[in-house]
């Protein structure tokens, strides 16, 4: 998803990797060992193009002390997720020793060089080659008594040569079967890439949760320790001092970004709280948009979620009223902003942003019986680059259950493929991962200023929100633009924590 310029680099996941072969072979079948090298260096160099990568490659593991040895140079260099080659055949207790060492996750390789080996001319030293298969259940079987969790990829390795050495054509990459392994690779690494960016990420917390709204309250240090991001608690003052440093030059900057990025609307036909915004509303939320691009930046954030009604009249009443416009273009810039203090869904939110499929904040709006959808949306933030068409700018006489007034951002996903992620709290204190693969369908929307994109999921609306209300969501989620719910299931799995596909 190609997008606004981010304000901060989404740090790079770093990977393990190693191959795995018997020390003993080498003496006794010639070339063996180094085509076994030349297959974990393709493998490291296809890796490094997904999610910026960074690869450790340790090399062959074919004793027990080379497996300490990896334990230890996985550790010194902090890695994120090792991938197992499965090369040939080993030994198990030269493995275990890189696992007890290296606590990071691990996916095992099961990636065979050719579809079909030559079974006329095939030796043992080319048979060897091409057996990677056999050690994996020796493997599995260690690590489960170990108490080691595990992953294992199965597939062609997809070279697109053969070695001088091979005995048979081991041109996979257009197969299926590599395709397919290699799409599965692409989203652990992803996925590592989640974990890595939300260590020590800085979660920004201005103001407070909309008081009342009991699902989306949580404990700041059970969202650390079970996701490792740090959560900077801000003040209004913080971003009244901000607003006070404001230029005039850079409300002029802010205000040309807006009209690049926004269609200003009329007045509503419908709505009557629904106007054209004025002169003085848009100069107002260019300045404040400024102003929290100067409070990001500041504190350093990775994410915000922000919520103050302020007292009637006060200075801080009218700074929250133009709050919607500069966090809708944040968020376009890799900083999601969730409304009404909801830091769960600026989490899930930020997962969706570090995969670049987008993440709009979301609840329920209404359901549409008549063409089977939902309504999923709200009064703002949204996130502009996964928008269809040209979001809308419309000034708001009010906004609904809130004190204020100001500009609101009116505008739907484009239509296609979509994926929710909710992440809810359970009543052991655990966090838990909600998602559902649907369609973004181009029906209408209400012209009342609020983001709402109608979707048709898998089952007809009721029997899809009874399957949805069992699982205790709160009510807000982040929708993202694909089909991610697999994706999602391994940024769970890697980060320790619950997922649950609905479908």
């Amino acid at each position: 998803m190609a997008g606004m310029k981010h304000l901060k680099e989404v740090k790079k996941p770093l990977i393990g990797l190693y191959t795995v072969g018997l020390k003993h072979y080498w003496g006794q079948f010639p070339g063996l060992k180094a085509r076994l090298m030349e297959y974990g260096g393709f493998i490291e160099k296809k890796m490094a193009g997904y999610a910026n990568a960074e690869i450790f490659n340790f090399g062959l593991v074919d004793n027990s002390d080379s497996g300490i040895a990896a334990g230890q140079y996985f550790n010194e260099n902090n890695v994120d997720l090792i991938f197992c080659h499965s090369g040939t055949y080993v030994t198990s207790d030269c493995v275990l020793p890189v696992h007890q060492a290296c606590k990071a996750p691990v996916v095992v390789l099961n990636l065979q060089p050719a579809a079909r080996i030559n079974y006329e001319d095939t030796t043992t030293g080319e048979w060897l080659a091409h057996c990677g298969a056999c050690v994996v259940p020796e493997i599995s079987n260690a690590f489960n008594r170990a108490g080691i969790k595990y992953r294992v990829i199965n597939g062609l390795l997809g070279l697109n040569y053969t070695p001088a050495i091979s005995l048979t054509d081991e041109v996979t990459f257009q197969r299926p079967e590599a395709i397919r392994a290699w799409k599965v690779v692409e989203d652990w690494i992803k996925a590592a890439s989640v974990r890595s960016a939300l260590q020590n990420a800085r979660f920004g917390f201005l103001g407070n949760t909309y008081s009342g709204m009991l699902d989306m309250y949580s404990d700041f240090t059970m969202l650390q320790a079970q996701t490792g991001i740090h959560v900077e608690v801000l003040e209004m003052c913080d971003l009244d001092r901000q607003l006070k440093l404001v230029t005039e030059e850079e409300i002029i900057a802010k205000k040309e970004e807006i009209y690049n990025m926004f269609e200003i609307s009329e007045d509503s036909s419908a709505d009557p709280i629904a106007k054209k915004p004025t002169e003085e509303q848009i100069y107002w939320s260019s300045k404040v948009a400024a102003a929290q691009e100067r409070l990001v930046k500041e504190f350093n954030l990775d994410a915000l979620t922000y919520y103050y009604h302020g007292a009637p009249g006060g200075d801080y009443e009218k700074l929250q009223g133009g709050f919607i416009v500069g966090h809708s273009l944040l968020t376009a810039k890799g900083i999601p902003c969730s409304g009404e203090g909801d830091l769960k869904t600026a989490l899930a939110m930020k997962i969706c942003d570090i995969l670049g499929v987008g993440g709009s904040f979301c609840e329920i709006v209404v359901t549409d019986y008549e063409d089977g959808t939902i309504l999923l949306g709200h009064d703002g933030p949204f996130h502009l680059e996964i928008a269809k068409g040209k979001p809308i700018l419309r000034g708001m006489g009010l906004y609904h259950g809130k004190q204020g007034t100001g500009v609101s951002v009116e505008a739907k996903v484009r239509t296609g493929d979509i994926t929710t992620l909710n992440i809810t709290q359970t009543g052991d204190g655990k966090l838990k991962m909600i998602s559902s693969e649907a369609e973004s369908t181009d029906g209408i929307i209400m012209t009342i200023g609020n983001t709402q994109t109608p979707v048709k999921f898998n089952k007809d609306p009721d029997s899809y929100m009874e399957q949805w209300f069992t699982e205790a969501p709160t009510h807000h989620f982040a929708m993202a633009v694909g089909h991610n719910a697999s994706l999602f299931e391994k940024v769970a799995d890697i980060m320790n924590l619950n997922h649950v596909i609905l479908k």
